[in-house]
């Protein structure tokens, strides 16, 4: 039995491999501050499964807070540290790029100095992003490219706490795993990000902003497929500093992927056209073949099989949303 710590384990990623984990037998704790970049309750029900499971502890804290992690670090000594806990989003990133290197960096350097202070290091698994790859073109991404040209304060935040890792790997030798994750959908998914909030729009009726031509390509990624590979990092021996991509590696045009969400839900979309955003990049491709090597990751969810399944999701929890309103008190 291991025991783990997850920080942000309540959020969208953070909660399915929560989910996996205590499945599979381990011990987890979270540390999360239930932030309201969206509201806090969607986190709380990701994890209300699991309240009473005796493996499963929660720290309501913050990764900048010396006593959260105190806190969280006086339960025991960890075999692996997964680090998911940030401020997320491009866009967002651009009103208050203070805030996002306070939270990403400052944090993630604060608990790398707690880990330092542990007799028994961990290993660190840390979610990066492809964000860190800048603005491409159609070749795919390698961990090998240059990571010097950020487009954004997020994307800056994430190069930045990659660096911060390195260091801690060069100068107290600890065992780093940075997993630069792919645009990642699926159930719970943030309700900022493009899949959701479309599907949200068409479902409603609404008007879809659609920035660009509708060419730009992501390579979007089902969550299961993204807690393989991170679990298979976290079974990694002594991997010194690796940083691997996650992502399917098959980019989706935007006006396909609206058009499976329009054939998901039975509806069609009203589209409103605008200019790219700044900080957008018009393209993301994971070169997986490092993580085929190192972890044996092979993402096995097409864009389609993933899309019916966020739907069917999201349909089902409008409806307990719709039902737990109505119900008498």
């Amino acid at each position: 039995m291991r025991e783990i710590l997850i920080t942000g384990g309540a959020g969208f990623i953070g909660s399915h491999l929560v989910d996996r984990l205590l499945k599979k037998g381990d011990r987890v704790t979270i540390l999360d501050n239930f932030s309201d970049f969206y509201d806090p309750a969607v986190k709380r029900d990701n994890i209300a499964a699991h309240e009473q499971n005796n493996r499963f502890f929660l720290v309501h804290g913050d990764i900048r807070n010396e006593q959260d992690l105190n806190t969280t670090f006086d339960r025991g000594s960890f075999d692996v540290v997964v680090h998911l806990a940030a401020m997320a989003g491009v866009r967002p990133s651009l009103a208050n790029p203070a805030l996002y290197m306070d939270v990403n960096v400052l944090g993630t350097q604060r608990l790398l100095d707690r880990i330092a202070r542990q007799p028994k290091a961990p290993l660190l698994v840390f979610g990066s992003s492809s964000s860190v790859y800048g603005e491409r073109r159609e070749e795919e991404f390698y961990e090998t490219d240059r990571i010097d040209r950020p487009m954004s304060p997020y994307a800056a935040s994430k190069i930045a706490s990659e660096a911060a890792c390195f260091a801690a790997h060069h100068t107290i030798g600890l065992d780093v795993v940075a997993l630069r994750f792919f645009t990642v959908f699926g159930p719970r998914q943030r309700p900022d990000l493009a899949i959701h909030k479309f599907c949200d729009l068409i479902y409603n009726d609404r008007s879809i902003e659609m920035y660009g031509d509708g060419s730009s390509k992501r390579d979007y990624t089902y969550v299961a497929d993204i807690v393989n590979g991170i679990e298979r990092s976290m079974e990694l021996d002594k991997p010194g500093f690796e940083a691997i991509n996650l992502g399917r590696s098959q980019p989706v045009v935007l006006t396909d992927l609206i058009g499976w969400l329009e054939s998901s839900l039975g509806k069609k979309a009203r589209i409103e056209h605008k200019p790219m955003q700044l900080g957008d990049v018009p393209n993301t491709y994971a070169g997986i073949e490092k993580a085929r090597k190192l972890l044996g990751y092979e993402p096995s969810t097409s864009i389609e099989q993933g899309i019916e399944q966020f739907v069917q999701w999201y349909v089902s929890s409008k409806a307990n949303r719709k039902a737990a309103a109505s119900a008498p008190r």
